[in-house]
């Protein structure tokens, strides 16, 4: 038990030295996006020297046109900042408890949080279906959905992996993945292996903060 303990505390290290290595990378990525606004701004004035504006009474002024206020920018750095953050090579063995069927829960939760959540104690708001998606699109669709989920007030979800019975070798590749992925979200407090009717093997049941 001690040393179980003591791999489990190793781990969550692991997973706090990820977040915050992910936070210093979306604020770097914000303070270079502010950089190269301000230069956008004086790029006349740093190719031709200091100016000064002809004073005129016939101007015409023209109001600038609407900006389209979708942050577009700001969801690229934060889909660059999922890919880094989500690790594919995260070591998600230790963290899982496999007794009659696969669950998980942030270390100090006791088990009947995952017995509770396998026996539906929360109704399911909401799934994403990951089916047909590639590794990156299936990693940046998974995290955007939690996180919105999340901010919401959702609190329990259901994600569909799929048992990979049209994947060579008909392996689950994307289930390993989306396990380690889970893990690492702040949002999560457990999952479990949704039960027959909810998808089974397929299909995950996650319970958010």
């Amino acid at each position: 038990m001690k040393l179980r303990s003591l791999a489990e505390l190793k781990m969550l290290q692991k997973v706090i030295a990820q977040r915050a290595a992910a936070e210093a990378a979306a604020q770097e990525a914000e303070r270079r996006r502010l950089i190269r606004l301000d230069r956008e701004k004086r790029l006349f004035e740093l190719a031709v020297g200091p100016v000064q504006p002809l004073v005129t009474a016939r101007r015409v002024h023209h109001p600038p046109r609407p900006v389209d206020p979708s942050p577009r920018q700001r969801q690229l750095d934060e889909a660059s900042v999922m890919r880094e953050a989500l690790s594919d090579d995260f070591d998600v063995e230790t963290l899982l408890h496999t007794d009659e069927a696969l669950s998980y829960r942030r270390p100090g939760l006791g088990p009947d949080l995952a017995r509770k959540l396998r026996e539906g104690h929360w109704s399911i708001q909401r799934q994403i279906d990951l089916h047909g998606l590639r590794t990156d699109e299936a990693r940046e669709a998974l995290g955007r959905f939690v996180r919105e989920a999340h901010q919401q007030g959702l609190r329990c979800v259901r994600v569909v992996h799929g048992k990979g019975l049209g994947s060579p070798g008909r392996a689950p590749v994307l289930k390993g993945r989306v396990l380690r992925w889970l893990v690492q979200k702040k949002e999560v407090m457990a999952f479990v292996q949704a039960r027959p009717a909810e998808g089974g093997a397929g299909a995950l049941v996650v319970l958010l903060r």
